[in-house]
C-alpha cells in the first residue's frame, strides 16, 4: 500500500520516545492516520502543526494498517497566526471539528478544499463569518445540511429570522414570533453568499452551527463539540 496525497494536518500525537501518530485531512483519502517516525523531533514539529499543508507519503503492508507517513511542508498557515490569539484559535477548532466529524478514510474532496479556503481566509479580518459559512457547509457535506430557502411554515423566502431545532428548516420572522424561545436566531449574512455578519450575528451564527454540529456529529460519537470550538465561541463572544 503506497499513495502520495495533499494533505491538512489535524493532530499530531507523540507517541513513543521519538515517533508520532499524525492525522491529517487529505484530498482523495479523506481523514487519515499514520506513523510519522522521528515526528516528535523539533524540525518535524514544525512542519507537522495543526493547519500545515503538505505533501504525505502514505505506506503499510496492509490498507488496514495504520502505516508511516512521510511529510513534506508545503503551506506554513500555522506560523502566520502564531502571534494572533483569536486566529490561532479558529485555526484550532477548525481542525478539531474537521478531525471530530468526518469518518476515518472516507474522502471528501469538498471538505478539503473549503478547509484550504478557509485557512486562507484567515489573512482577512472578516475571516469570523467565512468561519461560521464553513461549519454550514461542513454540516451540508457529512449529509445534516440546513435548508435556509425557505419558511417551514409559509413557503415564503423573505424574513427569514429563525430555524426549527428539529427539522433544521427556516422559519419567518411572523410565523416564529410565537415560537421565537424555542427557535434558534438565523443571522442574515448566512442568507447571502459573500455577505459578512457583526460580531453579534457571528456570535449567532456559532450557536446555530454548532448546535447541529453537535446534535449530528458529535452527540453520539464522543460526547460534545470539542473543546477547542467551545473556546473559540466563548472568544468571539468576548
Amino acid at each position: 500500500m503506497d499513495w502520495t496525497d495533499d494533505g491538512i494536518v489535524l493532530s499530531a500525537r507523540k507517541h513513543g520516545e521519538t515517533s508520532s501518530i499524525v492525522t491529517l485531512l487529505t484530498r482523495d483519502h479523506g481523514r487519515h492516520l499514520g506513523l510519522v517516525r522521528g515526528g516528535a523531533g523539533k524540525k518535524a514539529q514544525a512542519v507537522l502543526q495543526p493547519g500545515n499543508r503538505v505533501e504525505a507519503r502514505w505506506r503499510a503492508r496492509l490498507a488496514e494498517h495504520l502505516g508511516t507517513f512521510n511529510c513534506e511542508l508545503t503551506e506554513a498557515f500555522t506560523a502566520a497566526l502564531l502571534k494572533d490569539p483569536l486566529k490561532l484559535a479558529g485555526l484550532s477548532a477548525a481542525c478539531a471539528i474537521t478531525e471530530g466529524a468526518l469518518a476515518e478514510r472516507e474522502a471528501h474532496p469538498p471538505v478539503f478544499d473549503a478547509l484550504l479556503a478557509l485557512l486562507c481566509a484567515f489573512e482577512h479580518e472578516d475571516w469570523p463569518s467565512a468561519y461560521v459559512k464553513w461549519e454550514l457547509g461542513l454540516l451540508s457535506e457529512i449529509g445534516f445540511a440546513l435548508d435556509l430557502s425557505e419558511c417551514a411554515s409559509t413557503g415564503q423566502n423573505d424574513q427569514l429570522a429563525y430555524v426549527s431545532p428539529k427539522s433544521g428548516r427556516a422559519v419567518s420572522l411572523a410565523a416564529g414570533e410565537p415560537y421565537k424561545d424555542k427557535l434558534l436566531p438565523l443571522p442574515e449574512f448566512l442568507l447571502r453568499p459573500g455577505a459578512t455578519g457583526s460580531p453579534e450575528e457571528v456570535a449567532k451564527g456559532l450557536v446555530l452551527t454548532g448546535y447541529f454540529l453537535d446534535r449530528t456529529a458529535f452527540q453520539h460519537a464522543n460526547g460534545s463539540l470539542p473543546a477547542a470550538r467551545q473556546r473559540l465561541a466563548e472568544k468571539l463572544r468576548a
